[in-house]
């Protein structure tokens, strides 16, 4: 299972958290260059009418390099509009844009991850975008339920630059030399494990491990229930069988052999190349759909994607937003910064050079136009993300502040009953103490 890594980030989100949340008025904008400029927006001697916007992402080179095509593609088409550009790896941006937001130099626009879009709004950092949504920001054919990804306390702070979705990415090819023709439409739980029995006797394993957070999230869901509760002070389910079934079933598989050891996974650290998929002895991975184009080029096999679990998938199953668009409550700029967002979301030419990469577009319109851009993998992706945004179900509230630090004990303890040191009962019960610990400050 190939995740982002937030876990390692919690001691600097801690940091951010005790930072004084920001005041209105008589800060350093948006449109300075960083450091203590205070050069304003609005520039003179003949350059009056030039806006200066700074935008901040993360990734990897790919995505640096297209977001860097569109941003000239908006200056362009918007001569006055001057765009200053700031990014880095996942691990790196934040280390930069807790100081900024420290010394109220946040860029215009940022780049914010579902993990901690609540931590800034909460501090006051980022701008309420309810103004913008149908005036600057057309979402004329977005569906209702992804955009509220962005809201927090029916609050707009983000707009999603795309959607994925949960699924299995499987190799069809595996699964039929271990004697099963194809995953059941609408399968259980219990029928996985049974196929995954099956492919261990085959002499392969199932797939690569779930993200303990992100997979037991879903399972509560069709439970009726979620991770956190609502207001984010504690867990959101009572029931510690839950976290028993769901981790319990998970420990048994290893010891089973019938998907990757602990051990394995320990030593792998996530490396794509070091997967047994793409090694040619696993069936698949569970991760969501935007992972899918870059794990069928390492494969370089015929790959097909399958739904999530039941019973219940529908009520487990949400449109998750691989990130945002947010604008700063500092900027300067705020309308000119609302307007690049929606040259983002509505453009053709534009998300013909994203194709997807940040999550399938939330538009429908734009989905409609570029699919003759696309690759047949892309196209699965997209097709596979249509077909489950009408079974999904509204997204569960954006993690809490302290979130990273719960997702970080909850993969600790889950090490430990992986590596049969620790049994899930008390597993489940530590995981409670703790994790409530820790919400309990949201209070």
């Amino acid at each position: 299972m190939f995740v982002r890594k937030k876990t390692a980030l919690w001691m600097l989100v801690a940091l951010l958290f005790i930072l004084p949340a920001c005041s209105g008025g008589g800060s350093t904008g948006g449109a300075s260059n960083g450091g203590g400029d205070d050069k304003p927006a609005q520039e003179s001697k003949g350059k009056k009418d030039t806006t200066t916007l700074r935008i901040a992402w993360w990734g990897g080179d790919k995505r640096h390099e297209y977001t860097q095509q569109i941003v000239d593609k908006y200056q362009e088409l918007n001569p006055n509009v001057k765009i200053d550009v700031e990014y880095a790896a996942f691990d790196d941006y934040w280390k930069k844009l807790a100081p900024q937001a420290a010394a109220n130099q946040l860029p215009d626009i940022v780049q914010m991850d579902i993990s901690y879009i609540v931590q800034y709004a909460k501090n006051g950092q980022l701008e309420d975008l309810t103004p913008y949504i149908g005036n600057q920001i057309k979402i004329d054919d977005v569906n209702d339920n992804v955009i509220s990804t962005g809201k927090i306390n029916d609050v707009q702070y983000g707009v999603p630059t795309g959607v994925n979705v949960l699924g299995f990415q499987y190799d069809p090819e595996l699964l039929n030399k271990a004697g099963v023709d194809s995953i059941p439409e609408n399968w259980t739980w219990d029928q996985y494990e049974e196929i995954a029995m099956k492919v261990r006797d085959a002499g392969y394993v199932m797939d690569g491990s779930m993200a303990p957070d992100i997979f037991f999230h879903y399972f509560l869901r069709t439970h009726g229930y979620s991770l956190y509760n609502k207001e984010g002070t504690a867990l959101g389910y009572e029931d510690d069988a839950l976290f028993t079934e769901f981790f319990g079933r998970l420990a048994r598989l290893i010891k089973e052999g019938a998907v990757p050891s602990q051990e394995k996974l320990t030593q792998t650290k996530g490396i794509l190349e070091e997967s047994e998929i793409v090694k040619g002895m696993g069936v698949g991975v569970w991760q969501w759909s935007n992972q899918y184009v870059g794990l069928q080029a390492a494969v370089n096999r015929p790959m097909e994607l399958a739904p999530m679990m039941g019973p219940d998938m529908e009520k487990g199953l949400y449109m998750q937003p691989s990130m945002f668009w947010s604008i700063t409550s500092h900027s300067k700029n705020k309308e000119e910064a609302a307007k690049f967002i929606d040259f983002w979301i509505n453009d053709v030419e534009a998300n013909k050079m994203i194709k997807g990469e940040r999550g399938v577009p939330i538009s429908a319109s734009i989905k409609e136009a570029i699919v003759s851009e696309l690759s047949e993998p892309e196209k699965q992706v997209f097709d596979f993300v249509a077909a489950m945004e009408e079974k999904s179900s509204p997204m569960s509230p954006a993690p809490p502040v302290g979130s990273p630090q719960v997702i970080a004990s909850l993969a600790d303890l889950v090490e430990q009953i992986n590596y049969g040191q620790m049994t899930p009962e008390k597993a489940a019960a530590a995981f409670r103490q703790e994790a409530n610990g820790i919400l309990a400050n949201n209070k």
